[in-house]
């Protein structure tokens, strides 16, 4: 494969052939994010991305399943262009099932939903939106780029289309400061789309990002480990008992908390309660590794 710069992927797609269609983040405002800060956003042309899909298809035969289209918002893309490599990729690989990207609110809503619905009868099935919060005062603060009313339209749009939602949620996005609001708002956001995953990130400051420089200041709070737990059981505590996994498939984490809210709220509340007797020596430092 043909790549350009770091590539990133959702721990979920370890097993999925990456191909390439966007170059970087459209947005790329994050104050939390230095994920595509050395690149300028671009879509490669369809043709590069067909002589990819072919050059895998030569690598691992017919038989590859799964396919992650990078970099950070290849939902952006014109629809007609989505909807032919899709159909080609189909078309290499008799026995694809699954086809996914990134795709953040403010992209997503500028797809129709009978546009989402083609795309996923071409084989589009699941998106992964980095939802970060559903406060509207943190989404301010980390520069988003949309509120939590337009983040409930974006993820109802795809549940609408029948493509499968993975939302990302950051704990400790708010700092001491608006711990609350935080993990209260997201959980409102999460029950009106009922996305069919919620995936736990912990946040730790990144070099080179805004949101560290205010760490460093001391602008902003960073949460201690027992915080962080403290967070996590709000968030699912404020999370209606609804047909969504919640899963702590990162290495920020610093527990792992998983279960069907359906099912398992309770299991994952105690879960909790049993990482809080602990003391803080059984965790990460707070400042270590980066997100």
């Amino acid at each position: 494969m043909r790549y350009e710069g770091v590539i990133y992927r959702p721990p979920s797609e370890f097993d999925s052939l990456i191909i390439q269609a966007t170059i970087g983040c459209p947005h790329n405002k994050c104050s939390f994010c230095n994920m595509y800060k050395d690149r300028k956003f671009k879509i490669r042309s369809i043709n590069h991305i067909k002589k990819d899909l072919e050059y895998a298809k030569d690598i691992y035969g017919e038989e590859l399943e799964k396919i992650f289209f990078s970099d950070g918002n290849t939902i952006l893309m014109k629809t007609k262009d989505l909807l032919d490599i899709l159909s080609y990729a189909k078309s290499l690989f008799p026995n694809l099932k699954r086809a996914t990207m990134y795709g953040s609110a403010q992209y997503i809503n500028l797809k129709s939903l009978e546009e989402l619905k083609e795309l996923r009868n071409h084989g589009l099935t699941r998106i992964h939106c980095g939802m970060e919060s559903g406060d509207d005062e943190v989404l301010g603060k980390i520069h988003k780029g949309y509120t939590g009313n337009e983040m409930i339209k974006a993820g109802k749009l795809i549940k609408n289309a029948g493509i499968e939602l993975s939302l990302y949620y950051i704990v400790g996005l708010g700092g001491r400061e608006l711990f609350s609001n935080h993990a209260i708002n997201s959980a409102k956001v999460i029950n009106e789309i009922k996305p069919d995953f919620v995936r736990l990130r912990t946040l730790m400051p990144r070099m080179g990002t805004e949101l560290y420089e205010e760490y460093k200041r001391g602008d902003f709070q960073l949460l201690n480990p027992h915080e962080a737990l403290e967070e996590t059981k709000v968030l699912i505590n404020n999370i209606n008992e609804i047909n969504t996994c919640l899963v702590s498939d990162h290495i920020s984490n610093y527990w792992n908390i998983e279960g069907l809210l359906l099912r398992d709220k309770k299991s994952m509340i105690e879960e909790i309660d049993y990482a809080l007797s602990l003391d803080s020596s059984n965790f990460r430092n707070p400042e270590s590794g980066s997100l």
